[in-house]
């Protein structure tokens, strides 16, 4: 009894952490987290890139772009729905960080647009992206690729809570 329960608070602390992802990253004001992209099939041209920007500072700041070996162009973009129909454009000003406040570009939302990919993105990787901001300049993070169907840095949107009725 005392393995079992002894197991099952291992696998418990285990699935309470957060999913295994890239240190969150400072740049200026700016705290950048939960970074990931999602993996492509062998052949793909595009893909998207994912994170949390906070703003602990008193003055915006705005991600103009990004850059990487990994594709010949990564822009910031926005998915939104315009009378039913869903559409992506880049965001040609770039995207406001206002003070005290957290963006997240995920899945049909803001999101970095890598185009011109150079290699398939296979999940497990850590992609290294440079992306630049107006105030804070110059960051490198690592986006981790997740499965091809991920919609969370953990590949699903549980954020780590366990369903103790399946175990």
């Amino acid at each position: 009894m005392k393995r079992t329960l002894a197991g099952l608070a291992a696998i418990f602390a285990l699935v309470m952490v957060a999913p295994a992802s890239a240190e969150d990253v400072k740049a200026g004001d700016l705290v950048i987290s939960q970074t990931w992209t999602r993996a492509t099939p062998n052949g793909a041209k595009i893909g998207g890139g994912y994170l949390t920007i906070e703003n602990k500072g008193s003055t915006p700041d705005r991600l103009v772009g990004g850059s990487g070996n990994v594709a010949g162009k990564i822009e910031v973009h926005e998915m939104a729905m315009d009378n039913g129909v869903m559409k992506m454009r880049p965001l040609d000003k770039g995207l406001t960080i206002e003070p005290g406040k957290t963006v997240k570009l995920a899945p049909g939302g803001y999101h970095l647009m890598m185009f011109d990919l150079k290699a398939q993105l296979k999940q497990g990787d850590k992609v290294p992206v440079t992306l630049e901001f107006e105030k804070a300049g110059k960051v490198t993070v690592s986006l981790d690729v997740q499965g091809v169907g991920a919609q969370a840095p953990g590949g699903d949107d549980h954020s780590g809570h366990m369903d103790m009725k399946k175990m």
